[in-house]
Order: C-alpha cells, then sequence, then structure tokens
C-alpha cells in the first residue's frame, strides 16, 4: 500500500522524442547493455522493457535504428567480467550498467566507451567517478544511496526489535565489493547501541541456508541486507529461510524484498524500474553527441521505507504504532 510516493531527481532533464518520421534517416546505433541478476526475473524484466520503452519513446527503436546487446550476470562476478568483455568487443556506442560489480567489470575493460550506470552506491567512495557535479571521463549515471544510510538499517531493526543484541551483515564478497563500506557504517551505528555486528559472506544458495541457520541458534539477532545483486537474486530464498529461523531482516536491495516474505525495506524512494527509465534519458543524451563527463550523476534525497506486517505477525514482531505511521509501504 502506497501512502505517499514522491521522487526529486531529473528536475532539468527534459525528455523528448524524435519524431518517427526522422528514424529512417538515422543510422544504425548500438547499445550494450549488462544487468545486474537473470533474465527469467520477473521484477527486472519489467526494468529492462521499461528502460527499452523509454528508448521507443526517444525515437530509438530497437531492430530499426538501434540494436540492443543485452547481457545477464546471473549474480556472477565471473560473468560480469566475460560478459563485460564481450559488450565492449562489440564497439557499442554506449554501454548501460546496472550494479557496482558490472561497472567494475565495464571500467576493466574500456575507459572510452560511454556507460551510463544505475544501481551503484556512493560513486565517488567507490572511485567510479571523481564527482557527482562532474563526473569526467566516460562515465556517469543514477546513485540510489551514501554509505551512510547502513545506520539507518541498525535504527530501524533495533526499534523494531529492541533486544536486538547482534546483527548480522550478509553479502557475497565477489558480487559486492562495496560491503566494505557498508560494514563501516553499520559498525559506527551499532557501536552507539551497543550492538555486536557479524559480517556473513556468502558464496553460493548453500550458504545462504546454513549462515541463518548458524547465526540464528544465538537469540536476539537481526539481518541486514546491503546492496548485492547475488542476494538480490536469491532475496526469496533469504526472506524464507529468515523467517524459518525467526530472523528479522531489513533490505536496502529492492522493496521487492517485502513482497517475497521478507520484514522490512529502506532505501531510495528513486525505484530500480525507474531508474532505468530515466537512464534512457542519458543514453538518448549521448547518442545524440552529449559526453558523460558533462552529465552529472544523479543523486537521490529521499527515502522509502516499507514493513511487512504478516511478516512480523509470523516472527512475534509487535511494531512500534509511530514507526508504523513513518512507513511509505505497508503489507497488511
Amino acid at each position: 500500500m502506497n501512502r505517499r510516493e514522491f521522487i526529486t531527481l531529473l528536475g532539468g532533464l527534459a525528455i523528448t522524442a524524435w519524431p518517427l518520421s526522422a528514424i529512417a534517416e538515422q543510422r544504425m546505433r548500438r547499445v550494450g547493455m549488462l544487468n545486474n541478476n537473470v533474465a527469467s526475473d520477473p521484477f527486472y524484466q519489467q526494468y529492462v522493457d521499461g528502460l527499452v520503452e523509454a528508448l521507443r519513446n526517444l525515437g530509438w527503436v530497437d531492430g530499426r535504428n538501434l540494436r540492443l546487446d543485452i547481457r545477464w550476470n546471473g549474480g556472477d562476478a565471473a560473468l560480469a567480467r566475460a560478459y563485460a568483455a564481450e559488450l565492449v568487443a562489440l564497439s557499442p556506442d554506449v554501454i548501460f550498467s546496472a550494479s557496482s560489480t558490472n561497472l567494475t567489470a565495464l571500467q576493466q575493460a574500456t575507459r572510452s566507451i560511454p556507460i551510463v550506470f544505475v544501481q551503484v552506491s556512493d560513486p565517488v567512495v567507490q572511485g567510479f567517478v571523481p564527482s557527482l557535479v562532474r563526473p569526467g571521463g566516460n562515465v556517469t549515471g543514477f546513485t540510489n544511496f551514501e554509505f551512510s544510510i547502513g545506520g539507518k538499517w541498525v535504527e530501524l531493526l533495533k526499534q523494531v526489535v529492541p533486544d536486538l543484541s547482534r546483527v548480522a551483515v550478509m553479502s557475497n564478497p565477489d558480487t559486492s565489493p562495496q560491503t566494505k563500506y557498508w560494514l563501516r557504517a553499520i559498525e559506527t551505528a551499532a557501536a552507539s547501541l551497543g550492538l555486536q555486528v557479524v559480517a556473513t559472506p556468502v558464496r553460493s544458495v548453500a550458504e545462504i541456508e546454513a549462515a541463518i541457520e548458524g547465526f540464528a541458534r544465538q537469540p536476539n539477532g537481526g539481518l541486514i541486507l546491503p546492496t548485492d545483486s547475488f542476494t538480490s537474486l536469491h532475496r526469496k530464498l533469504i526472506a524464507e529461510s529468515a523467517n524459518r529461523f525467526r530472523l528479522p531482516a531489513i533490505s536496502g536491495i529492492s522493496d521487492n524484498f517485502l513482497s517475497v516474505g521478507g520484514l522490512m525495506y529502506y532505501g531510495s524512494i528513486f525505484g530500480l524500474g525507474e531508474q532505468y527509465r530515466q537512464a534512457a534519458a542519458y543514453v538518448d543524451r549521448i547518442l545524440k553527441g552529449a559526453k558523460p563527463s558533462d552529465l552529472p550523476v544523479q543523486l537521490t534525497t529521499s527515502f522509502r521505507f516499507g514493513i511487512n506486517l504478516q511478516t512480523a505477525k509470523a516472527l512475534g514482531i509487535t511494531v512500534p504504532i509511530p514507526l508504523l505511521g513513518r512507513a511509505d509501504v505497508v503489507i497488511e
């Protein structure tokens, strides 16, 4: 249930479509896409479809004046590197990239082909761009988070579970190179609340279930899922396992976590679907001659809090009324 939604990005970005009569006069352009999941994931397929539709509205029609080369990393860093090299070898006019894993691989493969990214946390801290306003080089795009938001995940878990004493931070080190930055923010917030932080690396489905079961053997624990393509791919398994072992969990990856039974989400109000669609505007501008270095990285400043009351009830958690009143999304 959406209670309030507002997006503050791209205030100055006008999206205007080319006349369809002009399409035939354009030479065929090529755009590579390196996505952050699998094509069979309905949410991520919708995101890609939204980008393709936005490009079509801007006058770029796949198979007519545009060729799209789409790849999916499947939550696998090695596959991301292989596909990055493959896409660069095709010499596209621009490459769309989702996630830090894919952007890292693409920057290793090219420093000249323009890249438009989404789903990258704090690209300045990670070293992808020197500045949001003046990104320089061949990279620009859209970022959801600064790493300080990790402290908010800790605070929300503590408010929902007053007896909380420990939190596990789960990610795949291969697909979430940014986890070290999340851990710093989470550890700082946890220390102020007297909580223990347990880094919980996982690299396979079997490790996910084993890690949750092992951590839940001691009481008063909670689970934090920072941005990570691997854990995003397996969000349903993580939610089901956390609930089975009565471990309250919060995700910063996507509010899709709520729909698969996850307890809480806190992250950008500028959802991934909208981010994909808005990225089309930057792809369009680059295809028309703009340089990535001149297009500022867009940062969301509004955030969405969601909670699944069905899951809370199953876990025996009574959500404080003031906290519930602050929720933007509630599943009842």
